[in-house]
């Protein structure tokens, strides 16, 4: 029976949600004292202000539509937005959560300038201007010193990240990265690669999904992990699931095979011998939309069932009989295309034999298989930067991987350039929401290219771990504070969309919106004509080709622009070389890619070692939400998955503090003994542990796994592999 000290019910979990997120913040900024506040200037006959406004999450990517009940200038609830269909008018309890978001007594309240070491947390309180001052004339002086491409710029995912883009343009640096290089890239490039762009899962029609390593169940996405659980309890959708890790989505498949990590591919690879070697295909769809079936059909014969069954351990004849029940079910079938538990340095291409079978399947652009993008109706919003004669050539991690992508960068690339210096020296950082410092693996080496740094400024609502070893940290608003530019979303069949943020309540404190930031900048380097715009003339701009979409957006809190779901491809070519689905890829042969995936065994973990696997859980966003005082109730810190059995031999019982330990860092944390997880493998959540005390909660509490994580890289993006590190477990003695 559950501990009734330790589980909350659904009522209190809505309780929760809405009123006791205030309790648990305390602080100058605890909701019921502003209540109490306002309170205090009210008469016995006024009645309190309450008002409803539209607004789009934050709290994680997924932008779900919300709306934001504000009593008196206080956020006291924020509810689902119903007529949002890419979330399907659901709220999940990150997004409930953001109340506390807003309300954090450790958020960042004004302007600090560090006064002591890096990490040493001595910081000076100063003005806005003189903030600004300081942050324009240092960056001016790196150009000045390095060249503009001597300065690096990184954004985390966000409506106002754009803008960071555009000062790094104008200003005349290449390096700018995303949050995004580390762990989505190389399954971007895989898709894109094979099909011509992208895909969005139509899993609310498909009848049947291989998910290997993605935990739509747990990491969500909106409205895959909706509509996944629609199809299979509505439409009958089978769901097989490759992890190994008993997670929440195995617990619900009609299927679990905890497959040897590293493996995929060759479980893949198994699929497409059985589909071509018996003809479970569509000869017509072969013929006609794809290219190289014949290189392909070659290729596999040397990848049995027999041959995946002995490397990933998942039966022979299981591995067959998928492939047919998948093939039958096609092309409303799919393996589906998400974020998956095996990042390695092969990672794009174990992701291209994702893609491949779904070539084989034919479910491009069809119901219940992977969809195209539709169309939104933004446009975009042009500006001629300068150019700088006096500049570098390229980024600086140009041509160290093959196929990255310019506009994401490669942050694993780039810091060890940044380290080396090669080819150039960067010594300047400005970073915006994203925290490399937890979010990238090998801390060790983050803080060592901070410290390579003349000057680091970095904007964010929390001090986070980057921020803490920061030379300036500028507060900014949260997303209910600010105004926003419009956002086109994508919904796979649910919706094309458009939605955008106005502020539901006045900033609190200090706090300024990125953008303000960046224009108070720009003017003080003169480059202020490339921010002589305020937002909503930027967004009229955007929905200049969607009149009344703005309107409609007041009134929903979203605008649908109705287009085609399927048969978009209809009468089109595919954005390949071939310029049909290339299942062997030409541009790869062109540059010395293997155009065929080619399955390579993992490295066996030496001796008394396990795998360390990452993965999410739907209360953390990386380490964003860690120090959540609503979320950290329901996930109070993080553990180590240990199997009984290695257990056993190593004298470890549940609760015992263990210390992981790798070549690059060691931490401890407690141990999860259980059976849900294989015996060369070992699991924790990631966002705990911080360096920076102003983050109470999640500082001194669990494991850091960024310290402990090895800093290699898919060789083709440069996305982190973050599967690649091998621990030694230990019992703690008191």
């Amino acid at each position: 029976m559950p501990d009734s000290t330790t589980t909350l019910s659904r009522r209190d979990f809505f309780k929760a949600s809405g009123l006791m997120a205030a309790a648990a913040v305390g602080g100058p900024a605890l909701l019921g004292g502003l209540r109490k506040a306002h309170a205090a200037t009210m008469t016995p006959s006024m009645a309190p202000a309450r008002d409803s406004k539209f607004s789009v999450c934050d709290m994680c990517f997924n932008k779900c539509g919300l709306i934001a009940r504000v009593e008196n200038g206080v956020v006291a609830k924020l509810d689902p937005n119903p007529k949002f269909l890419k979330s399907r008018g659901m709220l999940c309890a990150r997004g409930n959560a953001g109340i506390s978001h807003v309300y954090d007594p450790d958020r960042l309240k004004h302007p600090l300038l560090r006064k002591g070491e890096r990490g040493e947390g001595k910081w000076q309180r100063i003005p806005w201007d003189e903030a600004l001052d300081m942050a324009a004339q240092k960056m001016a002086e790196v150009r000045e010193k390095y060249l503009p491409c001597g300065h690096l710029f990184s954004a985390g995912t966000d409506m106002h990240s754009l803008f960071v883009g555009r000062l790094a343009e104008v200003y005349g640096s290449f390096n700018i990265t995303s949050h995004e290089s580390l762990c989505l890239v190389s399954g971007n490039r895989a898709f894109l690669d094979t099909f011509g762009e992208e895909p969005f899962a139509d899993v609310l029609h498909s009848k049947y999904v291989i998910m290997a390593g993605a935990n739509r169940f747990e990491a969500l996405v909106t409205p895959d992990s909706m509509d996944l659980m629609t199809a299979m309890r509505e439409h009958g959708c089978k769901l097989v699931t490759l992890d190994p890790r008993y997670t929440k989505t195995a617990a619900l498949s009609d299927e679990w095979y905890p497959i040897k990590p590293g493996t995929d591919m060759a479980f893949m690879l198994a699929l497409a011998h059985v589909i071509i070697g018996e003809g479970l295909y569509d000869p017509q769809w072969i013929a006609e939309k794809t290219y190289g079936m014949e290189q392909l059909m070659e290729h596999v014969k040397q990848y049995t069932p027999e041959f995946a069954a002995a490397e990933c351990g998942v039966p022979a004849s299981d591995i067959a009989r998928i492939a047919r029940e998948l093939a039958a079910a096609a092309p409303a079938s799919m393996v589906y295309p998400g974020r998956r538990s095996s990042d390695y340095e092969n990672s794009t291409q174990i992701r291209r034999s994702f893609a491949i079978v779904n070539g084989l399947l034919g479910n491009w652009d069809r119901p219940g298989g992977l969809l195209a993008a539709r169309a939104v109706g933004l446009r975009g919003v042009p500006y001629d930067a300068p150019w700088y004669d006096e500049n570098h050539e390229d980024r600086i991690e140009a041509g160290k991987v093959p196929m990255m992508f310019e506009h994401e960068g490669s942050f694993m690339v780039t810091r060890d350039s940044v380290l080396a210096d090669d080819p150039y020296p960067i010594r300047g950082w400005f970073i915006y929401k994203t925290n490399p410092m937890a979010t990238a693996p090998d801390r060790k080496k983050t803080i060592e290219m901070m410290h390579k740094m003349d000057f680091v400024t970095v904007v964010d609502i929390a001090m986070s771990d980057t921020a803490w070893y920061a030379d300036l940290v500028l507060p900014s608003q949260s997303y209910l504070e600010r105004i926003d530019p419009c956002s086109g979303l994508q919904g796979s069949s649910a919706c094309a969309c458009v939605v955008k943020r106005d502020p539901v309540i006045e900033p609190l404190y200090e706090s300024r919106s990125i953008f303000d930031i960046l224009k108070g900048i720009a003017g003080r380097l003169d480059l202020g004509e490339y921010f002589d715009f305020t937002i909503e003339e930027f967004r009229e701009k955007q929905l200049a080709g969607l009149p009344g979409a703005e309107g409609i957006m007041d009134r929903d809190g979203v605008y649908y622009n109705p287009s085609k779901v399927y048969g978009i491809y209809e009468g089109m070519v595919y954005k390949t070389l071939s310029q049909k689905v290339e299942l062997y890829n030409q541009r790869y042969e062109q540059m010395g890619i293997d155009p065929l995936p080619r399955y390579t065994p993992p490295t066996e973990p030496p001796r008394n070692q396990f795998r360390l696997v990452i993965g999410r859980n739907a209360m953390v966003t990386q380490g964003s939400t860690t120090n959540n005082a609503l979320l950290h109730e329901f996930v109070p810190t993080n553990t180590l998955w240990i199997n009984p059995g290695p257990a056993a031999q190593l004298g470890i019982a549940d609760n015992d503090l263990v210390e992981v330990s790798s070549a690059v860092g060691r931490q401890s944390l407690r141990a999860e003994v259980t059976d849900k997880i294989r015996e060369d493998t070992v699991y924790m959540l990631t966002g705990f542990n911080t360096l920076s005390t102003q983050q109470k909660l999640a500082h001194g509490n669990g494991a850091s796994i960024a310290e402990i994580l090895d800093g290699r890289y898919d060789t083709v993006t440069g996305n982190a592999a973050l599967h690649q590190t091998f621990v030694t477990v230990t019992r703690k003695v008191a």
